[in-house]
């Protein structure tokens, strides 16, 4: 067992979240409890209330890691040669592929702040704002007579109906999808949006 002095604060921050990482991985985010991190680690519970506020404080950082990953896995996957349409199309296709290879970091990331409700940070809102940013900026290329704030907006309705696929997606809720794949629906999703916000 870890003596408390083995590590830094910010080391045993590391290491719970590598070790938060791995249960999910595993078990799911439901799965996850400070007890089993704390264990994973060689710590206390107590230790580790010293360094997180809580266990939501503790998964919005694991969170906030995965936006971090999620937005160089986007920038690695589409081309900055690509027109505003071809780039909303290949974002939204390597987000899929994210959503599955990666299922239980996504699913930790689009339920749990959802479920508990709670208010983010604004260093997370600014990770979160830099995968936005990949969607805005396709979008302006496509439609660049809208000001800021509308295509801010547009952007998150966009993903919205986006995430809505993967969700569907991931979860094999299919049955009203009328043979379409997720990528297929996105595409249409992504298609059908832009004729109607270029007319705006």
């Amino acid at each position: 067992m870890a003596r408390r002095s083995d590590h830094s604060r910010e080391e045993i921050r590391h290491l719970a979240l590598d070790a938060a990482e791995e249960i999910i991985a595993s078990d799911g985010y439901k799965g996850l409890s400070a007890r089993k991190i704390a264990k994973a680690i060689g710590y206390t519970v107590g230790t580790l209330y010293l360094v997180f506020k809580n266990l939501d404080d503790l998964i919005i950082q694991v969170n906030g890691r995965t936006l971090d990953n999620l937005y160089d896995w986007l920038t690695e996957r589409h081309g900055d040669s690509m027109d505003g349409h071809q780039s909303l199309l290949s974002l939204t296709r390597a987000y899929i592929d994210y959503a599955e290879q990666e299922s239980p970091r996504w699913n930790l990331l689009t339920d749990y702040v959802v479920e508990n409700g709670q208010e983010l940070p604004d260093w997370y809102e600014a990770k979160l704002g830099k995968v936005f940013g990949l969607v805005e900026h396709s979008l302006a290329e496509c439609n660049s007579h809208h000001d800021d704030l509308t295509m801010r907006r547009a952007a998150r309705v966009l993903w919205a109906g986006v995430n809505g696929i993967c969700i569907s997606k991931i979860r094999h809720r299919f049955s009203l999808a009328g043979g379409q794949s997720a990528t297929e629906m996105a595409e249409m999703l992504i298609d059908t949006f832009l004729r109607g916000f270029s007319q705006q």
